[in-house]
């Protein structure tokens, strides 16, 4: 962690620290923290440690805690409720009660309070005043809610599945908790409620049929609303982790069931292997196949009354033609179930410009989070926007990493610069020559052009290998390139005793002095590194893999490579300042190059056009390709230079797949969520307080909801406005009068 960076660190919180220099007292060590602004922190009194030499990373440490929880007996009295809707800040105790007396009025009528039945719902609201005083100097509750606990009466007997998938979601990540031990648990008891789902306004709702299939949501909305429901349109916009489950809580729910009713989704994807864990309507069958294909035909088997058709487009600019007027203005709503910010706000665009309600969401980890959209009456999506992620500036990825992330970023970049960019350079050359030269010869800059040409001698001629043992070569090359040669010309540029021009130490603060690698065969991550780099070069001129450890291990150590001698001159630049302005200085070289001086460069195309090569594809869940052994090798092995702690192939899998983490626990909460607030919109709900923002992180645990911002109001000057309308109107005028004066001379010339 850099002076420059934000530590993030609260007071007494304990952190760790590791791979100090000079300070070793502090490594391995626990402390308390203070801090003392946002990028500083002190851990006490270090003056008998020894002088701190530079480098070190800090992490906070999860220490253990034991919690301890009373009896459900002796919480019934006295409970531990952890509030969520501050709106609705005496809920929770009325619903405490309610539970209670749900037990007792069944012991005392044999069954619990009959739908929509003002008689029972009396008897009970009666039984919960009683129970709100009884035994007590004063009451649980002074804000007792008569038409609250009416409607619990009234609906107990019902059943949701949002509010399924929401409670199931919760409990089951409790379970989790307690089985691991991971994260703290709900103490001790959390009561959720959707009232605003039902009508504002007192309704005695039709009452279903015993045979519906929706009885038991019929018992809540009436039979009249589930027409509504059915005969709805509905636009799911994503079939992944959260369309899956958005899918099936639409069919439990009979979204779209209707004869009129329709579901829609689309997902530009296919599955993938990663994909089965938690996108729970695809089978390792239908790995490789169209993501929302699959999981239409799986919600028809869960309903076949569903209307559904897939779609694997996506919704972009580009596919208006598909995702026209008629397809928007004939939806009831959108739910968006996407993973990235420029796709939704797309959606969002779409949906303001036909009015159409939307609910976005989305997950991380344990983390969720819910926005809705109603047409004038919240602010859209794109209203607001979350502060961009922080990027790696280059120098530092290229010459200073400090952590791990860094390391694993570079060895992405670097397969896709070795094994893919270049190669499809090479294939357009050889499929269009005169096309690559003349798009060659626009690139950015005359230093763009080199590496353009350089890349396709080397993929087609210099790098060519004949045999796995020339492949087996190559990779020790490259070893010897980026991990010892690399290294020794940066310690060359800046020596490890380096004083910068404020006689200050080069190496310190978030700068790691690196050392160079020796290449040793016994050691299982150099040799991890020459299998597959020797195998992601031979796949890639079609040649034969070879996977026998013992057999490349004797060829690699037979392979002795060229003594590294630094070279003086070589720039390397220490910030991105420096870069951007070697950048500049390159850009302004820019221009069209010369169509013959870039031929004459390149290989003869008739010698090389047919030769077979094909560009790997990064590909992160194939564990045959020797994709992700390339990037895991290669990311701890410049960890190792660095003193960098190494990790492990799923953390290194998880940051060069950029896969963001996903429980299912999460995943069903969150879309609960969601539904809920379609139930708002199919009520026609048009008050801002009865729509819910989420935000819930289900490891602290953390329930939060709020309604929703409203959209910006501007004022129009009302004189200009009207003045508008005359010009306006004076022109149509003038208009009219040419226009009839033309009719009239041409009558006068018949």
């Amino acid at each position: 962690m850099g002076i420059d960076t934000r530590h993030g660190f609260e007071d007494d919180q304990i952190v760790t620290f590791q791979d100090v220099k000079g300070m070793t007292e502090v490594n391995d060590k626990q402390f308390k923290i203070k801090v003392t602004s946002p990028f500083t922190f002190t851990i006490g009194d270090t003056s008998k440690f020894g002088e701190y030499l530079g480098g070190g990373t800090v992490t906070e440490a999860k220490l253990p805690e034991t919690v301890n929880f009373e009896s459900y007996t002796q919480t019934l009295a006295n409970p531990k409720i952890l509030d969520g809707d501050f709106a609705k800040f005496s809920m929770p105790s009325n619903l405490h009660l309610a539970f209670q007396v749900l037990s007792t009025f069944e012991q005392q009528n044999g069954a619990q309070p009959k739908p929509w039945d003002e008689e029972d719902a009396t008897k009970f609201f009666e039984l919960v005043q009683k129970l709100n005083t009884e035994n007590r100097e004063k009451p649980f509750t002074e804000e007792l809610n008569e038409k609250w606990v009416k409607l619990f009466a009234k609906t107990c007997q019902g059943d949701l599945c949002p509010i399924q998938a929401i409670i199931g979601g919760i409990a089951a990540q409790e379970v989790m908790k307690a089985v691991t031990g991971k994260f703290m648990p709900v103490r001790q008891y959390f009561y959720f409620d959707a009232i605003e789902c039902l009508p504002e306004n007192d309704f005695q709702p039709k009452l279903p049929e015993a045979n519906s299939r929706y009885y038991s949501q019929e018992l809540v909305f009436g039979a009249d609303f589930q027409k509504t429901i059915c005969e709805s349109k509905y636009f799911v916009v994503g079939s992944g982790a959260i369309g899956c489950e958005m899918l099936k809580n639409f069919a439990m729910m009979g979204i779209g069931s209707g004869q009129n009713g329709a579901i829609f989704v689309t997902d530009m994807d296919s599955i993938e292997r990663s994909n089965l864990n938690r996108q729970f309507l695809f089978r390792s069958k239908d790995v490789s196949k169209m993501k929302s294909k699959v999981a239409a035909e799986a919600i028809k088997q869960m309903n076949p009354s569903i209307n559904i058709t897939a779609y694997v487009e996506g919704v972009l600019p580009e596919t208006e033609h598909i995702y026209n007027d008629k397809f928007f203005e004939n939806l009831t709503g959108v739910v968006n179930a996407l993973d990235n910010v420029k796709a939704r706000q797309y959606i969002d665009r779409r949906c303001v410009y036909y009015q159409k309600p939307l609910v976005d969401s989305g997950t991380l980890g344990t983390k969720a989070s819910v926005q809705v959209v109603v047409p004038f009456v919240t602010e859209s999506y794109s209203s607001t926007q979350d502060p961009p992620d922080p990027s790696i500036p280059m120098c530092l990825l290229h010459n200073f990493p400090n952590l791990i992330e860094h390391t694993i970023q570079w060895a992405r970049d670097n397969f896709a610069g070795l094994f893919t960019n270049p190669t499809q350079q090479a294939e357009e050359y050889q499929r269009d020559p005169q096309g690559f030269i003349e798009r060659t010869a626009k690139a950015a800059s005359i230093y763009d052009r080199e590496e353009i040409v350089n890349n396709v001698n080397r993929i087609l001629v210099d790098d060519r290998p004949k045999s796995f043992v020339d492949c087996i070569k190559w990779a020790r090359e490259l070893f010897e390139k980026q991990f010892h040669n690399a290294i020794g010309q940066l310690l060359y540029n800046f020596p490890q005793d380096h004083i910068t021009e404020k006689s200050e130490r080069f190496w310190s603060g978030n700068k790691r002095c690196p050392h160079m690698l020796t290449f040793d065969a016994n050691n299982a991550t150099h040799l991890d590194f020459i299998v597959a780099a020797a195998n992601l070069l031979a796949k890639m001129y079609l040649l034969e893999e070879n996977r026998n450890r013992e057999y490349i291990q004797k060829e690699v150590e037979q392979i002795q490579v060229s003594k590294f001698e630094p070279k003086s001159g070589v720039a390397i630049f220490e910030n991105d300042e420096q870069l951007k302005a070697e950048n500049d200085r390159r850009n302004n070289e820019k221009g069209s190059g010369n169509l013959d001086e870039i031929a004459q460069q390149l290989p003869e195309h008739e010698q090389i056009r047919n030769i077979k090569i094909q560009p790997h594809e990064f590909e992160k869940d194939d564990d045959t390709n020797f994709h992700m052994d390339y990037v895991a090798a290669t990311a701890n092995l410049r960890a190792e230079n660095y003193e960098i702690q190494s990790a492990d192939r799923s953390k290194i899998k998880r940051i060069a797949g950029n896969i963001i983490p996903a429980i299912a626990t999460t995943t069903a909460m969150v879309t609960g969520l969601v539904c809920l607030e379609v139930y708002k919109f199919l009520q026609g709900h048009n008050k801002i307080e009865l729509f819910k923002n989420a935000f819930v992180n289900l490891a602290l645990p953390l329930f939060a909801f709020s309604e929703p911002s409203p959209p910006m109001q501007n004022k129009v000057n009302i004189f200009l406005d009207s003045l508008l309308k005359d010009i306006f109107y004076s022109l149509i005028s003038i208009l009219i009068k040419h226009l009839l004066s033309g009719i009239d001379s041409k009558s006068n010339r018949k």
